[in-house]
């Protein structure tokens, strides 16, 4: 599975932004789907999973209530939609693809990743 992210953007405190994640290959549907960030000094953390068959979600307590994720499988394509934006969501923002677990939190058992997009939230 190849993922491309896209969509990020310069965005003012409280505004929103919807980042895309494409994905090829036919076996898509068979992947949980992950967005990930990494912050400036600061170490790539979870953000948010959507199962296989969108039926399920989990967030990050610090982006709880404020970002959503879904995906389309008919389309081959994952979004991150976030809203009420603050300053310390600024990061690079990242898709990444793998197996059903319960352990959905850790980025090793994410084979397949996009090449990340810039977010950048304005005080």
């Amino acid at each position: 599975v190849q993922l491309q992210a896209s969509g990020g953007g310069l965005v003012q405190a409280g505004g929103s932004l919807r980042l895309s994640c494409a994905a090829s290959g036919r076996t898509f549907s068979l992947y949980g789907l992950g967005w990930f960030r990494q912050a400036p000094g600061k170490e790539r953390e979870f953000v948010g999973r959507i199962s296989r068959s969108g039926s399920s979600t989990y967030y990050a307590d610090s982006v709880k209530g404020r970002f959503t994720i879904s995906r389309d499988n008919a389309k081959n394509m994952v979004y991150l939609q976030m809203n009420s934006l603050k300053p310390e969501d600024t990061a690079v923002y990242y898709c990444a693809a793998g197996p059903s677990t319960t352990d959905y939190r850790k980025e090793l058992l994410y084979p397949y990743w996009g090449q990340g997009t810039q977010v950048t939230v304005s005080s």
